[in-house]
Parts: structure tokens; sequence; C-alpha cells
């Protein structure tokens, strides 16, 4: 019998509204094996994600011992994560954003970090201004360097591993700007170069194929290039490409480009309809509304190939489910999604497919409270 045995997780970004012991019941309602707690700043500048599931102001080796204890009692793991803009945009709020990052890296190492597999996922943003410049992309792995190497060297100090996931952020600025690259580890080469930047291993990826899809890259072929021992986690969400009137006048390679209302009708030339509709695609989930374009058996043959026993977790971002704001329609897209992935991750038991025990959460023995640091003390 193969050793099947791949923890699946929910990222709790589409349960913005409850609670978080509602949210550890919908977990263990649809099978799950853990959950991946969106910890966003309550002052931050996002609008499309606003997900707080811990008091991060608050928490203490205390709170950390309560939420272990809660998730044990579950049967579920955890990882942490905010993601916000942390090279780029207003300089106060960039250092909020890196501020925020230093607590959540506390917070994980409250919570027993690499050894109870909580890790902190993050963006690293990008720096148009430096970005418009000539060699603008060098630049922004200059600011990356700069912004991350003191906080790497925090998180591996405290044997915590922050994680950076490869969305571009297409839609994080106005489609009246021509670039919709607005995410430094947005594809295999960047990241490439920031880990030879920083070699420490105590950072890696939350790798999603969904991005790579649209860029028209297969994520079967980003596996085999990349150094596997840096891929923590992969997301669980798909896209399915649209063949639409854009895509023929604007071209799959680049984005739509936002140009004066007046005229785009006059022209008959199809404009944006949002700041995130520039791309001719549609989010989804396996196994749930319809086939994408992405061939799930060969990734999760070629990740367990190439030796990754990580969890998948679901981030549900789909039209048909959490973009619904029916809450049954988003269980339903990851239960579905669970159901699609089972027999490619776990073994056929008496009861189907089944995911094995895992080993409960640890505080580590001697655990002390630690300070809250800041960009500036590092």
């Amino acid at each position: 019998m193969n050793n099947l045995n791949n923890p699946i997780w929910l990222m709790s970004s589409a349960f913005d509204k409850l609670g978080i012991d509602d949210l550890i019941k919908k977990a263990v309602l649809v099978g799950a094996q853990g959950i991946d707690l969106c910890v966003f700043r309550r002052d931050g500048s996002r609008q499309d994600h606003t997900a707080t599931h811990l008091e991060y102001d608050a928490f203490d080796l205390d709170a950390a011992k309560r939420l272990i204890d809660k998730f044990n009692a579950a049967g579920l793991q955890l990882s942490l994560g905010a993601f916000e803009n942390m090279i780029g945009g207003d300089v106060s709020e960039r250092i909020k954003n890196q501020n925020h990052l230093l607590k959540l890296i506390r917070i994980a190492h409250l919570l027993g970090g690499d050894e109870n597999n909580v890790k902190v996922g993050t963006f690293v943003g990008y720096n148009h201004e430096l970005g418009v410049q000539e060699n603008g992309f060098q630049l922004n792995l200059e600011a990356y360097q700069r912004v991350f190497e003191p906080i790497v060297d925090y998180a591996e100090s405290l044997g915590v591993t922050i994680l950076y996931e490869n969305c571009p952020m297409e839609g994080w600025r106005s489609a009246a700007y021509t670039s919709t690259y607005n995410n430094l580890p947005a594809v295999l080469a960047a990241r490439k170069l920031m880990y030879a930047l920083i070699p420490s291993k105590a950072h890696g990826e939350i790798y999603d194929p969904s991005h790579d899809i649209w860029q028209h890259t297969d994520p079967v072929e980003v596996i085999a290039a990349s150094d596997i021992t840096r891929i923590h986690r992969i997301h669980v969400k798909t896209t399915r490409n649209l063949l639409t009137k854009g895509r023929i006048e604007w071209g799959g390679m680049y984005p739509m480009q936002q140009v004066a209302a007046s005229l785009a009708l006059k022209a008959g030339v199809s404009q944006p309809l949002s700041d995130w509709d520039r791309h001719h695609y549609e989010a989804m989930l396996p196994g749930f509304g319809g086939s994408d374009h992405m061939d799930w058996r060969a990734f999760v043959d070629k990740l367990r190939e190439k030796g990754f026993d990580g969890p998948f977790e679901i981030e549900n971002e789909a039209k048909n489910s959490k973009d619904t704001g029916n809450l049954m329609a988003t269980i339903q897209g990851y239960d579905a999604a669970i159901r699609f992935l089972s027999p490619m991750l776990w073994n056929l038991g008496p009861n189907g497919y089944e995911y094995k025990s895992q080993t409960p959460l640890q505080i580590r023995s001697g655990q002390q409270d630690i300070a809250v640091k800041t960009i500036a003390d590092l």
C-alpha cells in the first residue's frame, strides 16, 4: 500500500464573519485536518480580505496554550498569516505591515513554530516607484533583501518559517495602471532569486497553482523546476481560462487596459469591469461546478515524486462558492474539493479514502513568553 497521508486544511479567509469556535466546527464538519488562520491587521488598507481569527495584540503564552488545547480537542493543526505589501505603497502602511508580520512570527513561536508545523504566510508586495525605473525588478529585489533579511533572521532565531504566496495580486491597484505585477514572488524566477539573496531555510513558499494557470504556465513544470524543500504548503485553488471578447481584443499575454469610457464605447472595445477583471479567467475549486485548466493528478504525482509531504490548503475564492456570499455554498465548495482530492492524497480504508491520525500540537518544554518586536528593533 502506498503511504498517502497529506493533510487537507482550510484557509480561513472565506469565513471572515465567523469566530474561531464556529470556524473550527466548520473545518471538522467538512473533514479537514487543519486551518490556516488569516490574521489580517484590523486597521489594514485591504478591502478584499479582512479575516482576522486571532486577537493578535493581546496574544501571550496563556493564549497559545488555550488555542492549542482548542485545536487538539478538534484534532486539527494550524498555521497563520496575513498578506500585505511589505516593500511598497505608503511608507507608514508598509512599516505597519512589517510590524504586524513580526507579531505573527512571535505568535507562531509561542504556538511551537516549526516543531508544530506552525508557519507564517505573507506577501512581499512590490514597490512601483522603483519598478518604473530602469532595472526596476532588480531594485525591487534589493528592497526585498533590505526588508526581509532581518525579518527572516528573526524568524530563524525563533524556530519559525515564513512563507510567501505566489499570487501576482493582479487587481491590487486600479485598472488604470498598466502593470498587474504587484507581488514580487509571483513567478518562479523571482522566488529563486529571493532565495539566492537570502539563503536561510527559514523562508519558503505557499505554492498556488491557479496563478500560474492564468499566466499560461504549467504548474507541473513549475514544481519540476522548484526546490521542493522551499515548498511547505500547496493552495488548493484552480482556474478556468475564459475565451472572452476581451481576450481576443487584448490578447492573453497582457492585461486589459483602461481607457476613456467614451472612447472604448465608440471603438467597441472591452474594458475591465473591476480592478480584478483584467486577465480573462474564473477562479474555481477542483471538483466543484465544472472542469478547469489544470491536471490535478499529474500535479499531485509530481509533488509526490519530488517528496512533498505537507498540507494541501483549500483557499476558497471560487465564483460559485465563496463569492456567492452563501455560507452553505461556501461549505459545499470545501466539501467537494476534499472529496476530489482524497483519492490522490489518502489511502483506501474500510470507510473509503481516509486520513490517518496526526500528532497533537505541543507547547515546547520550558517555553517562555517573549516581548513584541518592531522592525525598528531589528
